[in-house]
């Protein structure tokens, strides 16, 4: 195997560091979780990335998800480049934006009415706000490795005791507004209803991902979705769906889809703007015309519903629907996953396996995680190690255990047989020690 060489890389992390907090504009990117140097990037095709160094990589990342037609597809580029000769923003209601709410609707019935913003964060920010205002009610329910973006009170981890309120996750989160959180483990259906049953009459909503894509990948199980479904419905309490990761990633119509449940509200964003900046919310017609200027719950972005974002959504979405990638996907991932846990096994190295559509998560352990408690305790060691050495041989991974893997409509049989000879010589080395 030959390794990538990232002298160029290494500088200009290191440049970077004096420029920005940590070098980086967004924590995972800085390679901590495995103690490694982050790849700075100048280009994208299909499923390849190349690097500053001008080493390839087969990309599992995809920008986090929305690249699922794999990168640089020429009909996303061209209606950008069509899009940007007519104006970056205007300020101002443009058709486009119609185009991709005319999309989504399409796709996912549970959504009536729909509202653009500018990031995932933005619109489960949005989406709480909106169900408080709408229940009159102040508590939230959420979900322990449930990431819903840096918002103030959903960066909140579970309290000392089961149905305590609970504590900021972040320095910078007052306790007087975390305290109206209240979070609970992830698929653990017993501790939900005793945190529901507690807080019940002053519940606004439960916001949870079905698919979990922060914990690794980790699905919601279906009796504790339904239950959560069940419950806020009869308590008129707001179930929030975010499918910012899951939605037009794992089918056409996200999770909700694959579950058959219909929340009241979901949170979109990565797919949806083609790789653009950009999120989305909508549900219930009802709750939505709650929002300003239809009603009292106010909300407003600058840049919401950028034309060059809309424009490139509405040609992935186009795609999407036509060429409904998802069985493919589907097929792709499974080769992938169970070619790689073959491998593992047959060496003896503990590792499990999860994929739906084009999304995934493995695990360096020999039972599946059901939640982020259960992905803490799997090896890290053993994750570091490979991830290093997967990508210093051209395998660009998630580096950290608890993000997702993404693979697009662009990873044919040639990249992924590639990708399972490179895991199997990394194999061969031995991953138990850095390569």
């Amino acid at each position: 195997m030959t390794h990538n060489k990232i002298d160029k890389s290494i500088a200009l992390f290191k440049e970077a560091k004096t420029l920005m907090p940590g070098g980086v504009n967004s924590p995972v990117r800085a390679f901590k979780n495995i103690n490694g140097n982050p790849i700075f990037f100048e280009r994208a095709s299909g499923a390849y990335l190349y690097d500053a160094d001008h080493n390839e990589y087969i990309d599992y990342i995809g920008s986090w998800g929305p690249m699922i037609m794999g990168h640089s597809h020429p009909d996303i580029v061209g209606a950008i480049k069509n899009q940007v000769e007519l104006g970056t923003s205007y300020g101002a209601p443009t058709s486009l934006e119609s185009d991709v709410a005319r999309l989504i609707k399409k796709c996912i019935p549970s959504i009536e009415k729909i509202r653009m913003v500018n990031s995932g964060t933005e619109a489960t920010m949005t989406t709480i706000r909106l169900a408080r205002g709408f229940t009159g009610r102040n508590k939230i329910i959420k979900f322990d490795g449930c990431y819903h973006g840096h918002v103030d009170s959903l960066l909140i981890k579970a309290g000392s005791g089961v149905a305590t309120f609970g504590l900021p996750d972040s320095p910078g989160v007052p306790a007087d507004l975390a305290k109206y959180t209240f979070s609970c483990e992830y698929n653990n259906k017993e501790q939900f209803l005793e945190i529901f049953n507690e807080i019940k009459d002053d519940l606004a909503a439960v916001i949870v991902e079905p698919i979990a894509g922060n914990m690794g990948f980790v699905p919601g199980h279906e009796d504790f979705l339904k239950l959560l479904r069940e419950t806020t419905t009869a308590n008129n309490s707001i179930l929030i769906f975010d499918e910012v990761m899951s939605g037009f990633r794992v089918s056409l119509g996200g999770a909700q889809e694959i579950y058959n449940i219909t929340p009241d509200l979901t949170a979109l964003g990565k797919v949806i703007g083609g790789g653009l900046p950009v999120g989305a919310f909508g549900g219930k017609e009802e709750i939505m015309n709650y929002l300003a200027p239809s009603g009292p719950v106010y909300q407003a972005g600058t840049l919401s519903g950028n034309p060059l974002a809309m424009a490139g959504g509405t040609a992935l979405l186009q795609l999407l629907i036509k060429e409904n990638p998802f069985k493919e996907l589907e097929r792709n991932a499974s080769v992938l996953l169970d070619g790689m846990k073959t491998l593992m096994i047959e060496s003896g190295i503990p590792f499990s396996i999860n994929r739906i559509g084009g999304m995934f998560g493995f695990f360096f352990s020999e039972e599946l995680p059901n939640n982020i408690n259960d992905v803490a305790k799997t090896d890290d060691v053993l994750f570091s190690n490979f991830l290093n050495s997967c990508i210093r041989n051209g395998i660009y991974f998630a580096p950290s255990k608890y993000e997702a893997g993404f693979i697009s409509a662009m990873h044919k049989d040639e990249e992924i047989n590639r990708t399972l000879e490179t895991v199997k010589q990394i194999i061969q080395k031995g991953i138990t020690h850095e390569i």
